[in-house]
């Protein structure tokens, strides 16, 4: 009985509110309407502030109160979580109101809806990649910014992201399938724009170890022409890994491979030796034989 009666509370108390909301739509003195608005923001119920500031704004045109309510209604779009129209109406308050106190203030929030709008690591970066420019151009901007440390901060974080997106994209090409000479290739590409792009990155020792991986398999799936070759980028891909992490637990694994590599380098070498000299000697036979003709 005690649970039936507090949900009847708060339904009343849920259908007064929302009368008393409607109540104040339905305001034909646009003061009392405006005051009631700015009571809703103070209080954090956004929602309803946007709608009433949605209202008043088209009477507003022209007025004192006119920058104030387009400033919160972008900042209500952002506290319900609508980060797409935010980013839109403080670029837009930003454009109409140049000369606002608040419009430092709104150029950063512009790019830090973007920053929260920006979709996970394994989705399309599109949004990430334009926050990020958002973000710097602030930065270029308002050099002195008080938000400058934390947009900085935000660049870091949105650039983790499309790292932890490289990363897992190169990643991915070799699990895809191991031995298929076209997805070994795109591997071995994506960790060297990996390497090129990130530098210092934490996943830095795992990509050069599968890097290694990556061609000796590429080495062994490929027909005996190229296969020198790619043995031979395995060894300068392990030379690599190894004097930049001496120490590294994928040390033993790789050092098979390098170890490997190695062998079939030499003997590969050792048959392309072999059948040049053939080749000559054919060559040679051919001439003598050739010059007999010629002397009959």
């Amino acid at each position: 009985m005690r649970k039936q009666f507090l949900l009847f509370i708060f339904f009343a108390f849920a259908l007064t509110a929302c009368s008393k909301f409607e109540k104040v739509r339905k305001l034909t003195d646009e003061k009392k309407k405006y005051a009631a608005a700015i009571e809703f923001y103070k209080k954090g119920e956004y929602d309803k502030a946007g709608i009433l500031f949605e209202e008043l704004l088209p009477s507003l045109t022209g007025t004192d109160q006119q920058e104030l309510v387009t400033f919160y209604q972008a900042y209500c779009d952002y506290h319900t979580g609508n980060f797409e129209m935010a980013n839109f109406r403080f670029k837009r308050f930003a454009e109409t109101f140049a000369r606002s106190e608040y419009v430092e203030e709104a150029v950063y929030m512009s790019a830090y809806s973007l920053y929260k709008n920006s979709p996970n690591y394994n989705l399309d970066q599109s949004g990430t990649l334009t926050a990020i420019n958002e973000l710097q151009s602030f930065i270029n901007n308002y050099p002195d910014s008080k938000f400058r440390t934390e947009t900085s901060d935000l660049i870091k974080d949105l650039r983790k992201k499309l790292e932890r997106k490289a990363y897992e994209k190169a990643k991915l090409y070799y699990k895809t399938s191991p031995f298929n000479i076209a997805s070994l290739k795109s591997s071995v590409i994506e960790i060297g724009n990996f390497q090129k792009d990130y530098p210092d990155s934490d996943y830095s020792e795992e990509m050069a170890y599968l890097k290694v991986l990556a061609q000796y398999d590429l080495a062994v799936s490929t027909i005996e022409s190229k296969q020198r070759e790619r043995y031979d980028d395995a060894i300068k891909f392990y030379q690599e890994f190894v004097d930049k992490y001496p120490k590294s637990d994928f040390l033993k694994k790789a050092e098979k491979f390098y170890d490997t590599s190695i062998k079939e380098s030499e003997r590969l070498a050792k048959l392309e030796e072999e059948y040049k000299k053939a080749l000559e000697k054919q060559k040679s036979n051919t001439s003598k034989v050739g010059a007999a003709e010629n002397q009959k």
